[in-house]
């Protein structure tokens, strides 16, 4: 097979892509994803964008490499990502697509409303083609930590300056195949709060009118919590006059001052990690802070500390509900710290809102379940006595102080048509608490 000429980035020797041109047919769509439009449509992306690097070096032109075959075309990295705002897959101005996955020796594969489909006609990736893919979206250090002896994982964030704007987030690593990675696309813009499809629309407005206390969004990696949490900030930054301070890991969504002063930091290039950042931004008269993810002891106690101090802090955690918070932030410390721990927390938790993404029963997207968990009197005296057990039980019966449960969410969404029943039990916490009737409708079991 004849060696497909490419043109090579700069001061890169030319990669032969025999191997990777080898015949690929996956299933049809919507079992494999098209390939994006020719670089000759009027449609097509731009080939020399500029785009503001979170945290790079100084601005230069954005050329990348065509290195990919796909059907009869080559394309570079670039092409790939405009794959993203392709209104085909578009879904009330949300992208049906979410991430797309890179892996030396398969075709490149986007998650479509979570399943991970190979794109149609496209070539195994080879280890050079992986590597012109992925390297013009990171600054030359994070490659330096990729091509190691002994390789480092990289966090980054890319963003590229056009019309809407494109923002990404970008995990690389080595698997025993060579370089791969997913990058995860961001929404072009933060969607507003009434369109993130809340149970209750009222608990985030109370959330805005906080003056202090420790909000923690919560759910499994890909279920929204970023865009939640920018959401809020977004009309926060519109409509009051605060001073915010990020911790992130990497910076996903940029914001600009509006009514409010903000500071953007990312871990490992304005600050070292999320405690440090924190400990500086408690010097810093903030306001408002954000601690991306609460990861250790020393971040848990500053976070909690400065949710007590006079401070509105939200973050992240990976649990499946809002009773895992509690659970989670406690195991943190130490065993004879358990009882300072919980004590500490019943008294700076105001929320926490856990999240899903599951698929609507027309086929075309997901939608967002919540759960809510307000730390009432009587949910701060379970976490302060360590009876977690009967959080559940209390959110069931406190829709009066708007708490809601996953379950009764989904119920509603089944009820509404957006869901099927299936689906509610499939993605239900405890499935033995949502139960129907002869009449079809669903109802929480008592």
């Amino acid at each position: 097979m004849t060696d497909i000429p490419i043109a090579p980035p700069d001061e890169q020797p030319p990669v032969s892509l025999a191997a990777a041109a080898r015949p690929y047919d996956p299933p049809e769509t919507p079992a494999s994803l098209e390939a994006p439009e020719s670089p000759e449509s009027p449609d097509a992306p731009d080939e020399a964008l500029e785009p503001a690097r979170t945290g790079g070096s100084a601005a230069q032109d954005f050329d990348p490499p065509k290195c990919y075959p796909v059907r009869d075309k080559l394309l570079s990295v670039l092409d790939l990502l405009h794959r993203f705002t392709d209104k085909k897959w578009e879904r009330n101005g949300m992208s049906r697509l979410a991430d797309l996955h890179l892996k030396v020796g398969e075709p490149a594969r986007f998650r479509l409303d979570g399943d991970l489909i190979p794109m149609d006609k496209a070539a195994p990736l080879t280890k050079e083609v992986a590597k012109q893919l992925l390297y013009p979206l990171l600054r030359s250090d994070q490659i330096e930590k990729l091509e190691r002896e002994y390789p480092q994982d990289v966090d980054a964030a890319f963003h590229i300056e056009e019309e809407g704007g494109m923002n990404f987030r970008i995990n690389a690593f080595h698997d025993r195949d060579g370089v791969a990675c997913v990058i995860r696309s961001l929404p072009r813009t933060v969607p507003s709060m009434e369109t993130l499809g809340f149970p209750d629309e009222e608990v985030l407005h109370s959330i805005l009118h906080l003056s202090q206390g420790l909000v923690v969004i919560t759910g499994i990696t890909g279920s929204g919590k970023s865009t939640t949490i920018s959401s809020l900030l977004s009309e926060l930054n519109r409509t009051e006059n605060l001073r915010i301070i990020t911790l992130e890991d990497p910076i996903e969504f940029v914001m600009k001052n509006e009514k409010c002063l903000v500071s953007q930091r990312e871990v490992g290039l304005h600050t070292p990690t999320f405690h440090g950042g924190l400990r500086s931004a408690l010097r810093e008269d903030p306001d408002v802070i954000l601690v991306g993810e609460i990861r250790d002891t020393e971040t848990a106690t500053l976070a909690l500390t400065a949710a007590e101090t006079g401070h509105l802090v939200f973050t992240t955690l990976h649990t499946r509900d809002t009773k895992g918070v509690v659970t989670r932030i406690v195991d943190l410390f130490p065993a004879e710290r358990s009882k300072e721990v919980m004590s500490q927390l019943s008294f700076s938790l105001a929320y926490v809102i856990a999240q899903k993404l599951v698929p609507r029963s027309d086929g075309k997207g997901r939608v967002a379940t919540y759960e809510v968990l307000k730390n009432v009197p009587a949910v701060g005296n379970l976490i302060r006595t360590g009876n977690w057990h009967q959080i559940y039980a209390t959110i069931q019966l406190s829709a009066r102080d708007h708490m809601i449960s996953m379950e009764k969410h989904l119920t509603q969404l089944v009820a509404r048509g957006v869901i099927s029943r299936e689906t509610a039990v499939q993605y239900a916490n405890d499935p033995s608490q949502i139960v129907f009737g002869a009449n079809g409708q669903p109802a929480p079991a008592a």
